[in-house]
């Protein structure tokens, strides 16, 4: 009886322990800003701490900048803290994204629009297919994004992109391909930020520029995390339902309950423009996607 007792908890020690390498075995950072990641431009404008967790971006009259992943991924989840740029910040753009690098790019994009002194931040959300955009979303933030590290996601799957914010879903982009919308599943992308001059359109239309006085503007990051599907060059390993690829499984193809209710929040209270509603710029003639179930 002993040994059957043994027996049955060696199992269950070896199952917990798989269960454990699997889940880790999904995470592909380091922690380490160095390691991950590389300066896409202007490394002077780029400082990363001695033990490689946290890194800042800064914007002058001189330069922006901006780093990027050193590996790309087809699908999975990425997480970064980040402070966003303090004070009088209009003008200023943060860009944290997902991006092919190819002619008929996919993109998935957090944009960070700086904003005057005491007024709300916006951020844009927008995603790429093929080369084509005119998918922005836009809402205020809850919080002061400068004052803290707060907590932004990606979400990529083959059934969905979820943007979060503290694990807060702000927007939902549902893959309808089979309805003949377009869905970034087949480029591989790598993690990029970046912070720079976008005064001619970023706060109120461009009305508000960059005052330099208040430079040099800068933007932190830390605690991120990559658990994706590194890009081996075929993508039906990312593509796989298997435990590993834990983002495709069918309980992350739509949000939980109370997602839900934290996204209709959202929309409720601080969407600020939202191209589906947007029927002067198209014409009348909206884009497929917005007469589809979003979850």
């Amino acid at each position: 009886m002993n040994n059957c007792l043994k027996c049955r908890a060696l199992v269950i020690s070896l199952l917990i322990l798989n269960v454990f390498q699997v889940s880790v075995a999904s995470v592909v950072s380091t922690g380490d800003f160095n390691k991950d990641f590389f300066v896409m431009w202007a490394p002077d404008h780029v400082n990363t701490s001695s033990n490689g967790g946290e890194r800042s971006l800064k914007l002058d009259q001189v330069s922006g900048s901006g780093f990027a992943s050193t590996q790309m991924f087809l699908f999975g989840q990425i997480d970064m803290q980040i402070k966003l740029v303090p004070g009088n910040s209009a003008g200023t753009v943060l860009a944290y994204y997902l991006a092919s690098d190819q002619p008929n790019r996919d993109e998935i994009d957090f944009e960070f629009l700086g904003n005057l002194s005491g007024q709300p931040y916006i951020v844009q959300t927008n995603i790429y297919v093929d080369g084509f955009d005119n998918r922005e979303e836009r809402i205020y933030l809850w919080f002061d994004p400068t004052e803290d590290f707060h907590t932004y996601s990606i979400l990529w799957n083959l059934h969905q992109i979820v943007f979060m914010i503290d694990s807060i879903p702000i927007r939902l982009y549902r893959n309808h391909a089979d309805k003949g919308v377009a869905y970034p599943r087949w480029q591989p992308m790598s993690i990029k930020t970046s912070l720079w001059n976008g005064d001619s359109w970023a706060t109120r239309g461009g009305l508000d520029k960059i005052d330099w006085s208040k430079s040099p503007f800068i933007a932190s990051f830390k605690n991120y995390t990559i658990d994706a599907c590194v890009w081996k060059g075929n993508p039906r390993f990312c593509r796989a339902d298997s435990s590993a690829n834990w983002w495709n499984k069918r309980s992350f193809s739509t949000l939980t309950r109370v997602q839900k209710r934290w996204f209709k929040w959202v929309r409720k209270y601080h969407m600020v423009y939202d191209y589906c509603q947007d029927n002067q710029r198209f014409q009348n003639n909206l884009p497929k996607e917005c007469f589809l179930p979003k979850y």
